[in-house]
């Protein structure tokens, strides 16, 4: 018994930690600009090089 609570005080700190982390990635706007990234794969910026 005290294993199975271990694991629900594990489980729910580690599902904690998980919201806390979307929900500061989404007040810090990291979501804002979804196709940015992948237009930027690409784009050819060969300039850059040496």
């Amino acid at each position: 018994m005290m294993a199975m609570m271990m694991l629900v005080i594990v489980s729910v700190a580690m599902g904690t930690v998980g919201l806390l982390a979307f929900l500061w990635s989404v007040s810090a706007k990291q979501y804002d600009d979804l196709d940015g990234a992948a237009v930027r794969v690409l784009l050819d910026d060969n300039d850059e090089i040496g």
